[in-house]
């Protein structure tokens, strides 16, 4: 499929670029990774490339930055480690040795996190709670892969990754804990404050007004004593409604 998704200006609707890809898995022509991963029954491992095509004069050849014929520079970035090649530079895409491929919104704005394996926002240096390896994983909603996603990642405070949007569909479904450990997404004081007023009038039947159960606490991780209550059972450590019996 030589060429696929080849517009006027060379590349393809995931990346502007001029030369193709010759896919050793499966010894097909595609602009892209992606474009080979959306056609085929199999995902291509773009380090393994070894030739390309330029789309200027069809000549193929090893990887490299420019066409050994005509010349033409491939891409404005260039990594040949991952076989990268991108002439939109206003990604400002960099290579984490670390990560051990390229990432996207600027070297400076980011440090990788030996514990987590991952690059994060310089905002969030001394700042994160580290999950060893964290984004080795795939994301508990879609069920896709972390660590190579092309999709924006959300990085909550329980610092369990999950990719943004999906984040975003789990709020608007009312569903607001980390479907990895079940800790509060948000700050919940508020509706915490809504429960309190509703346990208070609400009154339980005599035969429950005075049982007491032991519970565990899924924001502070912490165990204490809550009386039974069809509203809640409410933290005696931190006052979070995120509870269940222990």
């Amino acid at each position: 499929m030589a060429g696929e998704g080849v517009q006027e200006n060379f590349g393809c609707t995931h990346y502007k670029r001029k030369c193709i890809l010759i896919t050793p898995c499966c010894d097909k022509e595609y602009t892209c990774r992606v474009c080979h991963d959306d056609n085929e029954n199999h995902e291509l491992n773009r380090r393994s490339v070894e030739k390309l095509k330029c789309m200027k004069c069809n000549t193929i050849q090893k990887v490299s930055r420019t066409c050994t014929n005509c010349d033409i520079e491939f891409s404005k970035y260039c990594c040949n480690i991952c076989n990268l090649y991108d002439d939109d530079i206003s990604k400002k895409q960099f290579h984490c040795e670390f990560c051990g491929l390229c990432r996207l919104g600027g070297r400076e704005n980011f440090f990788h996190c030996k514990k987590c394996d991952l690059c994060l926002a310089t905002s969030l240096k001394g700042n994160h709670k580290c999950v060893e390896k964290v984004s080795h994983d795939v994301c508990a909603i879609c069920r896709d892969d972390l660590h190579t996603s092309r999709l924006k990642l959300h990085v909550p405070d329980c610092g369990h990754l999950i990719h943004y949007d999906c984040y975003y569909n789990l709020l608007k479904s009312n569903n607001y804990a980390c479907p990895t450990c079940n800790e509060s997404l948000v700050d919940m004081g508020d509706v915490w404050k809504h429960l309190d007023e509703d346990l208070a009038n609400t009154e339980m039947p005599e035969e429950y007004k005075n049982v007491i159960l032991d519970i565990l606490c899924r924001d502070c991780h912490k165990t204490s004593k809550a009386k039974f209550h069809v509203v809640g059972l409410k933290c005696g450590e931190c006052g979070s409604y995120n509870t269940c019996r222990n």
